[in-house]
């Protein structure tokens, strides 16, 4: 029989959405959707103790009523997830560097420890690469494997990347609005929420981007995911937490950094432009025109990242009147994920965007312009990430990053100096 609900746990209501069979039925295990503790009643897909009443009676949780809302008569289905032969191959077919090496070893120690992991690489660091034996190890062994992460759209360039890595390997990629399974997924590509719908199912999970919106600020998402483990969890990133960072200084997690990109060039670090007095974005000034204007002669693409929606239009108007074949993107656009792809094939050379794109994007040759990066919104973390997506291939390792603002604030000045000391070796 095939299993393809292996290791999910849904509500009734998802069940009859999906069209699970009466087979897979019979043999689930149903949970109640909210247990008692002591005193206090715990939605058992999440882990919220915080519930809220009902008009009619009962409660529900409010944190996870996005995937389908648990009440006090909701059930939990739960689906096993027995071993599965792995039948493909590991297809990739290059070679890391000695210092990607080492770091994959440390690594593979730990997960065959069942030990958690984290590996700290700067953006650019060929970090997926790296954990591609790691994968092949734990599929060997009949387990299944999840590569989670907040943003949907690492979910849509990890997905291809992976299959493509993994030949033969039946892999699923699951983000809000994706279909339903179709397949005994042995590998599967998702973002951290949709862990929620899994329980015990993964015998390895990697957490990439783990310090990108909304995952440190959601407490269900890092329960999702210990809910989700079978094995060992490993956390990527280019810029870890405190708490992950006090974790591996403690011996209580294994940890492998790496603070050169795999080209050996440095990184980037941002130039700032100082432009007191100015209005964004109702008119780029002569300074910022002059760079620009440089750039579109060196054929260069251009990641141009705002504080606010509203900036999108009036920028792309003025990027179009001088040359640019530029389109804005945000969060909730519609056409989202068909802009981005645009800009990948070369269709478009300049995509204005808010942070949804500060991470996991890999465009060659590619200039970025954070304008308003004196704004609130910009943390010092989410602007080493966004001058990340500069400097990325080995042909242009010195692509240009412009700090854009009106006066400085303590947020540029530490993404500036973390990035100096890691181009000096030191995390």
């Amino acid at each position: 029989m095939t299993m393809i609900w292996a290791g999910m746990q849904l509500t009734e209501k998802e069940c009859r959405a999906a069209a699970v069979s009466s087979v897979s039925l019979a043999q689930a295990t149903q949970v109640a959707g909210l247990q008692q503790n002591g005193r206090r009643w715990v939605c058992q897909r999440c882990g919220e103790r915080q519930l809220r009443a009902l008009p009619a009676g009962g409660q529900y949780c409010p944190s996870c009523v996005g995937l389908d809302r648990i009440t006090s008569e909701t059930t939990l289905v739960r689906f096993a997830a027995p071993p599965i032969a792995w039948r493909g191959q590991m297809s990739w077919q290059g070679e890391l560097t000695p210092a990607q090496q080492a770091a994959q070893r440390g690594v593979l120690a730990s997960v065959a420890a069942g030990r958690d992991h984290l590996l700290h690489a700067v953006t650019g660091a060929g970090k997926t690469e790296m954990l591609f034996a790691v994968v092949a190890a734990v599929l060997r062994q009949g387990r299944r494997v999840a590569w989670a992460t907040p943003r949907v759209d690492v979910v849509r360039e990890l997905a291809p990347r992976l299959a493509s890595a993994f030949q033969g390997t039946p892999l699923v990629a699951r983000y809000g609005g994706a279909p339903w399974p179709s397949v005994d997924a042995q590998l599967v590509v998702l973002t951290t929420h949709q862990l929620l719908r899994y329980h015990q199912a993964f015998g390895l999970i990697i957490v990439d981007e783990v310090d990108a919106f909304p995952y440190p600020q959601t407490p269900m998402l890092a329960y999702g995911v210990r809910q989700a483990a079978s094995g060992p969890v490993v956390f990527l990133t280019a810029t870890p937490g405190e708490a992950l960072q006090r974790a591996a200084r403690r011996g209580q997690i294994g940890v492998s950094r790496l603070l050169t990109r795999f080209h050996g060039a440095p990184l980037p670090v941002p130039r700032p432009l100082i432009r007191r007095g100015r209005r964004w974005p109702h008119r780029l000034d002569k300074v910022i025109v002059r760079r620009l204007t440089l750039l579109k002669n060196a054929d260069s693409k251009l990641l141009l990242f705002v504080p606010q929606i509203d900036w999108l239009k009036p920028l792309v108007r003025q990027l179009v009147a001088l040359g640019w074949q530029a389109a804005g993107v945000h969060a909730s656009d519609p056409e989202r994920e068909a802009k981005v792809l645009a800009f990948r094939q070369g269709q478009l050379d300049c995509l204005v965007t808010t942070t949804i794109l500060e991470r996991g994007v890999t465009i060659p040759h590619c200039a970025v312009l954070v304008l308003g990066a004196d704004s609130p919104l910009f943390s010092a973390a989410g602007l080493i990430q966004m001058a990340g997506r500069a400097g990325r291939s080995a042909d242009f390792p010195a692509d240009p990053v412009y700090f854009v603002a009106r006066h400085w604030t303590a947020d540029q000045l530490r993404a500036i100096a973390t990035i100096r000391r890691t181009n000096r070796g030191r995390a």
